[in-house]
């Protein structure tokens, strides 16, 4: 079995040029589409418990099945939300984020990414 080459190590003007690339540009831009509205809506959803809790106490303890009342039910959602949100997040990044990284590690490892790309804006040559 033949050994696969060692991958070079990126130089910090690599990785300079690499965060400047079109290409992690569009990473941090489709990183951000999924995590800034699901944050958004997540602290809307948590800041809608905690107020109902504090100035709605006999909404939050409306009886619905025995002793269990609205506020544990609600509760217990933020729970199911959270891990909602975290497989959602598991499937975008495998299918969206993943292959995106995949491709710019790639070309960082595989050596003289700055010198191939062109040199970081802003330094002196």
């Amino acid at each position: 079995m033949s050994e696969q080459p060692s991958p070079a190590e990126p130089t910090a003007e690599d990785f300079q040029v690499a965060q400047r690339s079109p290409e992690f540009q569009s990473l941090r831009s489709t990183h951000r589409k999924f995590v800034v509205p699901m944050t958004i809506f997540f602290l809307v959803w948590f800041m809608l418990y905690v107020l109902l809790s504090i100035y709605a106490t006999d909404f939050m303890s409306t009886k619905v099945i025995g002793d269990v009342n609205l506020g544990i039910i609600l509760g217990l959602l933020q729970f199911v939300t959270t891990f909602g949100i975290t497989a959602l997040y598991v499937v975008f990044a495998n299918k969206s984020l993943d292959p995106q990284a995949q491709d710019l590690r790639e070309a960082l490892e595989s050596g003289d990414y700055a010198r191939t790309r062109g040199p970081v804006v802003g330094k002196e040559a």
